[in-house]
């Protein structure tokens, strides 16, 4: 059974779709909320996809529903657990002909018009791409004061390392960030749903497997879109996530995974020397 706080989609859909699974986290979405509201760009829908939270949480749900027609939620499938259960619901809720942006419950804007000028350059593109694959950067929050107050310690950037195409900058190590990376109709086409059995590198798998279409069309810009916190799931998890990459690794390019998985670790270690410099 599935709750709403009102219709699924807005009679209009905006062209911008942004999906972001909660659970209890209610605490850390009004960063998120306020630098969307502060956008620019105002033509833009998210929906909350909300696991088995508390009533605390599904209250303040409705609460911000009821405020901003922008926002709904539905209740999570239970047969489409974890995280990526959840994104692959937002995947389903897309109208045709919008783009799909996914964003964690501590992830914000990175500044007020960047909404704006990511559409901009995709509109003014002669040939509508698949992927419009921006710039992201790490957060450190601050202890125990609630969001939108404390002014989070910005860290590690992380961008897509462009070679040439998109397939062989991805053979190449590098990995497009999912929360900076507009996912077009033409990739949704392609590819609706991240694949099972992965916790915490579905995103790597999505795009690996989406490189394997030639056809693919990719724009790289140098925008920073997203701020996002340091210290997720994914980032405490680390011999579950290594397993992960490397199966992805193996799923698109067979015995030589060794090169793009050796590749991606040796960036992250240099950018993590860059920053701390």
């Amino acid at each position: 059974m599935v709750a709403t706080s009102a219709p699924l989609m807005a009679p209009a859909p905006a062209a911008l779709l942004l999906i972001v699974p909660t659970l209890d986290s209610h605490r850390l979405l009004p960063r998120l909320v306020a630098s969307l509201q502060g956008q620019s760009l105002k033509a833009w829908q998210v929906l909350f996809v909300d696991g088995p939270s508390a009533p605390s949480h599904r209250a303040y749900l409705q609460e911000l529903c009821a405020a901003d027609s922008r926002f709904r939620w539905v209740q999570q499938d239970s047969d489409q657990p974890g995280i990526f259960g959840a994104m692959n619901q937002g995947f389903s809720a897309a109208l045709p002909g919008q783009w799909l942006l996914f964003w964690g419950s501590d992830d914000w804007a990175a500044g007020p018009h960047v909404l704006e000028q990511a559409l901009a350059a995709i509109a003014a593109t002669p040939q509508q791409p698949d992927l419009a694959v921006c710039a992201g950067r790490y957060a450190t929050l601050p202890p125990r004061v609630p969001p939108p107050a404390g002014a989070p310690q910005l860290g590690r950037r992380t961008a897509f390392r462009w070679r040439h195409n998109f397939r062989h900058s991805l053979f190449l190590g590098s990995t497009p960030p999912h929360q900076a990376t507009w996912i077009g109709p033409g990739a949704q086409r392609r590819l609706a749903r991240y694949a099972e059995g992965f916790r915490l590198a579905a995103d790597l798998d999505y795009f690996l497997q989406l490189s394997r279409f030639h056809d693919l069309t990719v724009l790289h810009l140098p925008l920073e879109l997203v701020h996002m916190a340091a210290d997720g799931v994914s980032g405490v998890q680390h011999r579950r996530r290594l397993q992960e990459v490397r199966q992805a690794y193996r799923r698109a390019f067979g015995l030589w995974w060794w090169t793009p998985f050796l590749l991606r670790y040796l960036q992250r270690l240099q950018s993590v020397a860059r920053t701390a410099d």
